[in-house]
């Protein structure tokens, strides 16, 4: 079984709501959609992304020989039957990766026989919420920092390895420069950046010897770490030897701090530097940095090129989940609302309007029904996969980084800052109020009825 693809990755009550299902033959479509009911503290936005791995989950599902008798001790032989011959047969809509999105509007809806929407549910939440999750943490270093080099640095720190490869796609779809995780680079075509370790420095003890050997043997990436000692003084090593390679028309591209006040020994470093002759040497940050130490960074003028982000970025680590939900919408085709207090869901399939100012910012979404009225704006919600199948090739993850980097350009200035500003307006149609109204006294209605013993 491979842990990461295997259809088992789901929770038990999948599987359990499967064979009643089955037994009682409820296999008519249902609707279901994932929305997040409210942004974690300091957030003004959410950055969609993990659509793609969504997709290709929902192509590939299937269930091998070892996976069903595994089943097999657990399930009766109905079940089993079912599962060999699965393959997903439903419709997704959802808003592209890199949308900007706000709490209550659906970012995904699987259309699907009942028995296979359900069954989907763990593993679409699990990925869309991660990558959700670090796209919208990302996005707030880049809205910081636009003109500096980001480097993912988390996956070391990252809750496992799927989580560590998954951040380093949903930063980059967020504008990050790329990551410092070789197999993401490998998978997702994203750059890698990478320096050396103070081992590296450690294991040579001679801090000059160790940078030359680094130089000798990446002279067209030399990236030097300089503060395992002393600074300022292995930046004057730096420029000692940049003059020594010269002759071999080797230079130092960039130095790397990754501990100490890193304001002060950034302008010292680039003091030094400079005074060398070393003005197009780039300085590169790193050690344990989030978006609000960059802002503080570029408040006191840093003079830093880049930054390498981890362990905060990798976990989220302000806000590591989102109050998110996949809830059944629609059955048999009809309507249908949770009422739960707190957790109560607009029922029915829905579409999300957005309007825009005469200068191109973001200007308010309409959230309403699919067969409503087309609302004012631009609709949010496309299709993307017809029975199982794919409606358009797979986008790079260069252009949904490209077209995540033009939604910015429509957030106005209030929403871009680390600071919580006026809830973005998010209105709710008064056909779907209507909706839930209608459902709603239905229910009492059927709840209120008097069962009259037979005579």
């Amino acid at each position: 079984m491979n842990p990461i693809t295997s259809p088992l990755l789901a929770d038990l009550y999948q599987f359990t709501m499967l064979q009643t299902y089955l037994e009682q033959d409820m296999q008519q479509t249902a609707v279901f959609e994932l929305f997040v009911r409210k942004l974690p503290p300091g957030r003004n936005f959410l950055v969609a992304a993990g659509l793609e791995q969504v997709l290709e989950f929902l192509e590939n599902m299937q269930f091998s020989a070892e996976e069903l008798d595994w089943l097999a001790t657990r399930f009766p032989p109905q079940v089993i039957d079912y599962l060999e011959h699965f393959r997903f047969e439903g419709d997704v809509h959802a808003m592209p990766e890199g949308t900007v999105f706000f709490p209550n509007e659906p970012i995904l809806r699987i259309t699907a026989p009942m028995p296979q929407a359900q069954l989907v549910e763990s593993r679409i939440i699990n990925l869309l919420h991660f990558e959700t999750l670090i796209a919208s943490k990302a996005a707030r270093s880049v809205q910081v920092a636009p003109d500096k080099l980001l480097v993912d640095f988390g996956m070391r720190r990252a809750h496992g390895a799927e989580a560590g490869l998954l951040a380093a796609r949903a930063s980059y779809l967020a504008g990050f420069s790329g990551t410092a995780t070789v197999l993401a680079g490998a998978l997702y075509d994203i750059p890698v950046f990478g320096t050396m370790a103070h081992s590296f420095i450690q294991a040579h003890g001679d801090e000059s010897l160790a940078f030359e050997h680094f130089a000798r043997s990446h002279p067209d990436n030399t990236i030097l770490l300089i503060d395992t000692y002393d600074t300022e003084a292995a930046a004057h090593k730096t420029v000692a030897l940049a003059n020594k390679l010269k002759a071999d028309h080797i230079g130092i591209k960039g130095v790397r701090l990754d501990s100490g006040d890193l304001a002060a020994h950034a302008k010292n470093v680039r003091q030094i530097l400079d005074n060398g002759g070393l003005h197009g040497t780039t300085i590169f940050a790193s050690g344990n940095l989030d978006e609000y130490k960059l802002q503080t960074l570029l408040a006191a003028r840093a003079p830093i090129d880049g930054f390498g982000i981890g362990t905060a970025l990798d976990i989220s680590i302000d806000a590591p989940s989102l109050d998110c939900a996949y809830k059944l919408q629609e059955s048999a085709g009809k309507a249908r609302r949770k009422r739960s207090e707190g957790k109560a869901t607009w029922p029915g399939r829905k579409q999300v309007y957005r309007l825009f100012t005469d200068d191109g910012y973001i200007d308010g979404d309409t959230v309403t029904l699919e067969d409503d009225d087309p609302q004012p704006g631009t609709p949010l919600i496309q299709p993307f996969m017809r029975a199982g199948k794919r409606l358009q090739p797979k986008p790079s993850l260069h252009e949904l980084r490209q077209q995540t980097l033009v939604n910015y350009d429509g957030l106005p200035s209030a929403m871009i800052t680390l600071e919580t500003a006026n809830a973005y307006p998010v209105t709710i149609s008064e056909a779907l109020k209507a909706l839930a109204r209608q459902l709603d006294q239905e229910q009492f209605l059927h709840d209120q009825k008097i069962v009259l013993p037979e005579k």
